[in-house]
């Protein structure tokens, strides 16, 4: 699988480490009380299909990139730095 960095162009997978669900970028707030973190730590989908995942450029730029992908092709549709992700409020 091939993943498109924003930084430093197309390359392969294994350059990056994958961190999980995009969920990470919604981070609830420091008060929003145990509930809120129960669910955000621990209550996770496992979905078939299309996703938003969080990868890390480890062998490369250090960017962390939001990759929409489809879990069961491998066919990659989009991808982008988290931070302009979080900015974006998505």
């Amino acid at each position: 699988m091939r993943i498109k960095c924003p930084i430093c162009g197309e390359r392969d997978r294994r350059e990056y480490y994958y961190v999980g669900d995009a969920i990470a970028l919604r981070r609830p707030e420091p008060d929003a009380g145990e509930e809120a973190w129960d669910d955000y730590l621990h209550l996770r989908d496992n979905p078939a299909g299309r996703t938003r995942d969080l990868w890390y450029h480890e062998m490369g730029c250090s960017a962390w990139i939001v990759v929409e992908r489809d879990t069961l092709t491998h066919e990659i549709y989009d991808t982008g730095l988290a931070s302009a992700v979080t900015k974006a409020g998505e």
